[in-house]
């Protein structure tokens, strides 16, 4: 399907969502998932009205981006390497995966402006999955106060749910994230806003939007993924 048509249909489901749990549509930032497709239906997800696209290799961001340059906002999404902070601080606006000093350490001194980032958090504790957990992330936020960065910006908590049909835990997920922003925004810690939760992907977008997310990581259901074809 085109992308267009996509979007139309979870642009529907989204709006249908914030109408009941009282919220504004547009608080709801669709951060397409491109890195399962190619530079053509990247562009096309952008011409489609998709302004937000996200990438979670550096390799796959820097090419869209040779295409794109920076007409979309640039989501870097995945785990990032500390020696590949170089390839991507002049590109991506946002940064997803902050879950360690010596990652901050990096951006702080590649970085030529301020980073927005969101810490990743392993609400669950998944062993598969990185990030820190609630506690460690309490910690971090106050270590990262002490070093008073001025390249760096805790726009947010990111967090991915467990591949699971039961919505309690996918939601129970989704409220600890909520939890921990709430902990950190009482903090009052200058360039520390927290204000973005990046929460919520295809398959239970609904849900985190019920629970307060910012950003929806959308790749398949909205691009697709050229990899199974």
């Amino acid at each position: 399907m085109k992308v267009s048509d996509n979007l139309v249909h979870i642009q529907t489901k989204i709006d249908e969502v914030c109408k009941k749990v009282g919220r504004i549509p547009n608080d709801v930032k669709i951060i397409a998932v491109t890195k399962y497709v190619s530079i053509q239906r990247a562009t096309e997800a952008f011409e489609a009205g998709i302004t937000h696209l996200g990438e979670n290799r550096d390799d796959g961001l820097l090419s869209k981006y040779e295409s794109l340059g920076n007409k979309p906002v640039w989501h870097f999404i995945g785990t990032l390497q500390t020696r590949k902070v170089k390839n991507i601080i002049d590109i991506a606006e946002y940064i997803h995966s902050l879950d360690r000093m010596s990652l901050a350490d990096e951006i702080q001194k590649r970085a030529s402006r301020k980073m927005k980032c969101l810490i990743q958090v392993n609400v669950i504790g998944e062993e598969s999955k990185h990030g820190l957990s609630p506690e460690e992330a309490l910690l971090f936020v106050q270590a990262l106060r002490e070093k008073n960065y001025d390249k760096i910006e805790v726009a947010g908590l990111m967090t991915m749910a467990p591949f699971t049909e039961d919505e309690t835990v996918i939601r129970n997920c989704f409220k600890g994230l909520k939890e921990l922003q709430q902990q950190i925004q009482e903090m009052n810690i200058p360039c520390m806003p927290c204000n973005e939760l990046s929460m919520g992907m295809s398959n239970d977008f609904e849900i985190a939007i019920e629970e307060g997310a910012t950003m929806v990581r959308i790749g398949t259901s909205l691009v697709g993924n050229e990899s199974k074809i």
